[in-house]
């Protein structure tokens, strides 16, 4: 059977909003081919009133590859059943810190972070929650020659432990002595699949850049963190119930904003093994 879709893009940079596709149903190879084409061209894909199970959402993940099991939760368990691929997301009056609060690529500190990152939120809030999404392709091409060149020989430490250890704090689960992923990344990183350069730091998890006096390291994050949020890189996404973002963590950092205290915005995530970033 054929499937017939469109993307529309949001802006001329990044995001693509999926047109006519109903992923409860499997995708045809001809059809999966046209949307990962479309989701390495936009980088971050969008569709509206997909009520699929748990199952449908992780089959659909699993089109792209293996599955990735997030380092710092628990497996997420409905009706007797453990799905250690989902992870929860959630946020209401309790809420003192929420996930993906700053501009980040999932689970950066891993060896090989994820490539992609599937969310499906089922209760919105009545006003706010957009997430917004940044292309690091922009973001590096924007830069002069020299900076390329400099920063194309450098690396930095992505660490797990104080964005983990402070959500586990502030959800009464911290365990002392639990370990979290620590890893050396390039500044700048090769995407796999289209060869394009990305630039591949983040607020939430880049502790420093190695080999560099800290000054140095913290003059160029500073200005690199600043530098990557520039409002011409940038889509937002406005949710509805049962709606999905789908973006490539290779090339695209996200931020989910919170500004919907105290209201509830729930949903569920899986995410797509990547490897390791060159």
């Amino acid at each position: 059977m054929t499937q017939h879709f469109e993307v529309e893009p949001v802006t001329p940079t990044i995001g693509g909003n999926v047109i006519g596709l109903d992923l409860s149903q499997p995708l045809s190879d001809e059809a999966f081919e046209q949307l990962h084409a479309a989701f390495l061209e936009r980088k971050a894909l969008f569709f509206r009133d997909q009520n699929i199970s748990l199952d449908q959402h992780k089959a659909f993940g699993r089109r792209f590859g293996e599955l990735h099991i997030h380092p710092a939760s628990s497996p997420y368990k409905a009706d007797g059943v453990s799905h250690p691929e989902i992870l929860f997301l959630h946020a209401d009056e309790n809420t003192t810190r929420t996930a993906g609060d700053t501009w980040h690529s999932d689970v950066s500190c891993d060896p090989e972070p994820p490539m992609a990152s599937i969310l499906r939120l089922v209760k919105i809030p009545p006003s706010g929650g957009d997430t917004l999404f940044a292309s690091m392709y922009a973001a590096y091409d924007a830069l002069s020659d020299p900076m390329k060149r400099y920063l194309g020989e450098l690396t930095a430490t992505h660490d797990g432990a104080a964005n983990y250890r402070d959500r586990a704090k502030r959800r009464d689960n911290f365990i002392e002595d639990k370990e979290y992923p620590r890893n050396s990344h390039p500044v700048v990183r090769t995407h796999p699949e289209t060869g394009r350069k990305a630039l591949y730091i983040n607020t939430a998890f880049t502790s420093h850049i190695n080999d560099v006096p800290k000054a140095e390291s913290d003059a160029l994050l500073s200005f690199l963190y600043q530098h990557n949020t520039n409002a011409a890189f940038q889509c937002r996404f406005q949710w509805s119930e049962n709606a999905i973002a789908m973006w490539d963590n290779r090339c695209t950092l996200h931020h989910a904003m919170w500004d919907y205290y105290p209201n509830v915005r729930s949903g569920f995530r899986v995410t797509v093994q990547g490897d390791k970033p060159l």
